[in-house]
Formats: C-alpha cells, sequence, structure tokens
C-alpha cells in the first residue's frame, strides 16, 4: 500500500506502519513527501515528537556512488549510510527532531530549526555526506505539518531543477577563476535560487511564491504604478535601458530609478539576467494568475 492510496478510516494508516516493520518516522517521510498533510499525518509527527508549531527546512542530496565517489546515485547500502549519518549530524547540532528518508533515489532529512541546527549551519556540516559530484538542495523554512511537506517537497524540486540553475551560474561565471572552495558552494542550491525552475516543474509553493511575493510587490501600489510595466518592458528589452526608455517615453534616469526601487520592493534586480529570469517569470505567471 502506498500513501498515495490511503482511505480515510485509519486503518490503511496502520496496515502501512505494520508493512514498514513500525517504522513510523518511514511512514510520516513518505506521507509528506507525497504531499499528504491531513490529521493523520499530523499524529505521526506526534508520535515523533513534533509539535503543531515547528519550524522546519529539508536538506536534499544523493547517497555517494559505490567507492565512495563518482556520479552514480549510491546503492541501498549507500542510502542507509547516508540517513544514519544525516540524522546523527543533525542530532549533533541540537536537531533532536529529525525525519530521513528516501524518495526517487533522493536522500532528504527534515530538520526542526532549533540550536545550532540553523539551515545555513546544518547544510554546511552535511555536504560532505552527500555525493561530491552532484548537487544538494536547501529547501526554505517552513512551519507546521503543511510546512514540512512543503520544504521537502521544495528541496527535491530544487535538486531537479539544480542543472538548470548550475548552468546558468557557470554562464554568468565565464572566465572567472574558481576555487576549490567556490566549486564546493555552487553545489548548494537553494530553493529561492531556483524558484522558475522550480515552477516548472510544477512546484505550487514556488508558483505561489512568485505570484504573491514577487508580482504582487510590483503590482502592490496599484493599476497606476509605472513599476510593472517598466520592469516588463526592460527584461522583454534583453535589459536595455535606453530602449526602456524610448519606449515609456522617459528618460533613462526615470527607469534606473524605478528598476532600484522594483530591486528594494522584490528582493530582485532586474539587471541582472538571472534575476531577471525570476522577475519574467513571476509577472508571466501573475498575469496568468489575475487573469
Amino acid at each position: 500500500m502506498t500513501t498515495e492510496r490511503m482511505d480515510g478510516d485509519g486503518s490503511d494508516l496502520l496496515d502501512l506502519i505494520t508493512s514498514h516493520g513500525g517504522d513510523v518516522q518511514t511512514v510520516a517521510f513518505e506521507c509528506l513527501a507525497n504531499g499528504l498533510t491531513d490529521a493523520r499525518t499530523a499524529s505521526l509527527m506526534h508520535v515523533l515528537g513534533w509539535p503543531d508549531d515547528a519550524h522546519c527546512f529539508a536538506i536534499a542530496g544523493f547517497a555517494p556512488a559505490a567507492g565512495g565517489g563518482g556520479s552514480g546515485s549510491g546503492g541501498g547500502d549507500a542510502v542507509a549510510v547516508t540517513l544514519s549519518r544525516l540524522r546523527r549530524a543533525a542530532h549533533d547540532l541540537g536537531g533532536s527532531l529529525a525525519i530521513a528518508g528516501t524518495h526517487d533515489g533522493v536522500c532528504v532529512i527534515l530538520i526542526a530549526s532549533r540550536a545550532a541546527a540553523t539551515p545555513e549551519v546544518t547544510c554546511t556540516a552535511m555536504m560532505g555526506m552527500f555525493d561530491a559530484d552532484r548537487p544538494v538542495a536547501l529547501g526554505p523554512v517552513r512551519l507546521g505539518v503543511d510546512g514540512a511537506s512543503a520544504t521537502i517537497r521544495a528541496a527535491m524540486a530544487t535538486l531537479a531543477a539544480a542543472p538548470a540553475v548550475q548552468e546558468s551560474r557557470a554562464a554568468h561565471n565565464a572566465g572567472r577563476p574558481t576555487s576549490a572552495a567556490r566549486q564546493e558552494l555552487n553545489r548548494l542550491v537553494r530553493a529561492e535560487d531556483a524558484l522558475p525552475e522550480r515552477a516548472l516543474l510544477g512546484d505550487e509553493d514556488a508558483r505561489r511564491e512568485l505570484i504573491e511575493a514577487v508580482y504582487g510587490a510590483l503590482t502592490a501600489a496599484g493599476p497606476d504604478d509605472p513599476t510593472l510595466e517598466t520592469i516588463s518592458t526592460f527584461v522583454l528589452s534583453g535589459g536595455s535601458l535606453e530602449t526602456t526608455a524610448k519606449t515609456l517615453n522617459v528618460h533613462p534616469n526615470t527607469v534606473r530609478y524605478r528598476l532600484k526601487r522594483a530591486a528594494d520592493t522584490t528582493g530582485w534586480d532586474a539587471a541582472d539576467p538571472r534575476e531577471a529570469y525570476v522577475l519574467r517569470t513571476a509577472i508571466i505567471l501573475g498575469r496568468i494568475a489575475r487573469g
């Protein structure tokens, strides 16, 4: 029985736990990874000691290939060892609440943000436990059972999107010297850095953030505010200040001012090619969503 076919009377959940040898953590992880966040999953989280108001985040990556390196996805033993090491690392950092599991070949750990178990510190400590030749994804901090599912799914979507994000980074850094430390840092892809790609992969959390946070910020001042039109014109012109100014019949300095204001309100700078892509995606999704 899978979590996708569970009924509502609770017996199916008991059957699922029994089929996993009484491993509540594995069942809870499967529920969260599959987007099941109802009262049954909340009950499983309670059994594992999780309060309803826990802030949490997820980290996802691949187990090292057999032999300790390479680009394989790792066998069953490698996955089990990786999950064990992730749990131990979380505990050592004070993250006593941690749920680890595997989904479609990806190793994921969900951690309650407390003590030293902050997202950046924890991710840094765990980078070496994943396949060194493949990316690692860090999900956003979210709240409660719904948030636990959202950050797990965001981390997995970010990992799937990582090749496109890394290619974009490589193009941006072409010709620049890259240190070993920088290469290691480039392995890490944060969920917020992959918003457009996650949305394309069907991640509703990313789509909602692009529409509500980014597009919402561009339109917050009302229909008479020129910010949205300016950003849209600028990104469609390929980032040309002169073309945007001519199209809008304003001075280039006016365009500069609007671009800066938009960067301050959205957190994304249209003058940066990568960030312009985020803004363009948000504008497209926002216009679709709001008709």
